[in-house]
């Protein structure tokens, strides 16, 4: 039992951190530097604990964009007041991804840029016999460890453990939590110590300031991505700008009565 408890946990974390650092921070936003080395190092890495769920780096880049772009409107690719139900946003999300990734859908010239591109390693990451070997492989350890045919109901969510982090950031940030900030679109913050999506759900926070790599805006947030981040520029793997966008909540006592960009904490979105 502890070890598929393991198992989920340790694929769970490590799925989304890769999806927040390389694809959404990195691939999307340029937040940080990586020499070609650590490029290949990361986008093999999100490859691997990704697996069966591997989202393509310049496909996921394209669609966030988007995404940013058009928040909350009716060009949102997946926004919650869109789509009157979860299933239906992951769905028309699969579509419009899937567009982005043959070519069968255009977006906007302004969205291209510099994206990771490792041709080879996408090219089998998307092949469906990858992904059925990648699934394969999670059922086996279910097969030796699991204690009980009940355990095997945690398979599925192995399979689709990408998008369904990316559901739940765009589905919970844009419904459920407060506000620190006011913005044009109905993002929220879900939960002020973010260890459940690696800081994904400050989506108020990032909403508000995108190019900032540490989601968490005020003292008692916790975006533990943030602190990796820091630790690898520590390490050289990676190399902040010295100028970079920082994510900071000004309390109402302290900024200009003019100013609408910071709301009550508890001011949540309807």
């Amino acid at each position: 039992m502890y070890v598929i408890i393991a198992f989920f946990i340790g694929h769970w974390a490590l799925s989304v951190f890769f999806q927040t650092f390389f694809l959404h921070r990195y691939a999307a936003h340029g937040m940080f530097k990586l020499s070609p080395f650590w490029q290949r190092f990361f986008h093999f890495a999100t490859f691997v604990f990704q697996g069966s769920s591997y989202l393509n780096p310049r496909a996921y880049a394209l669609l966030h964009r988007e995404h940013h772009a058009f928040s909350d409107d009716e060009r949102d690719p997946h926004s919650p007041h869109t789509y009157p139900s979860l299933s239906l946003m992951m769905w028309k999300t699969k579509e419009r991804y899937q567009g982005l990734l043959n070519g069968t859908l255009r977006t906007e010239a302004r969205f291209e840029g510099e994206t990771p591109s490792w041709p080879l390693l996408d090219f089998i990451g998307d092949l469906w016999i990858t992904r059925i070997a990648w699934g394969a492989l999670y059922a086996l350890v279910y097969v030796k460890f699991a204690p009980h045919w009940a355990w095997f109901a945690l398979l599925p969510l192995h399979f689709v453990m990408g998008p369904m982090h990316g559901a739940i950031v765009n589905w919970c940030g844009h419904k459920y939590g407060y506000r620190n900030f006011a913005t044009r679109d109905r993002s929220v913050n879900t939960l002020p110590f973010d260890l459940l999506t690696a800081g994904e759900l400050f989506q108020n926070n990032h909403h508000k300031f995108p190019m900032a790599p540490n989601f968490a805006a005020r003292a008692w947030e916790i975006d533990p991505t943030w602190a990796v981040i820091r630790v690898f520029a520590a390490l050289r793997i990676l190399e902040l700008s010295p100028h970079i966008q920082v994510a900071r909540y000004v309390p109402a006592h302290a900024r200009n009565d003019q100013s609408d960009d910071a709301l009550p904490p508890d001011a949540a979105a309807s």
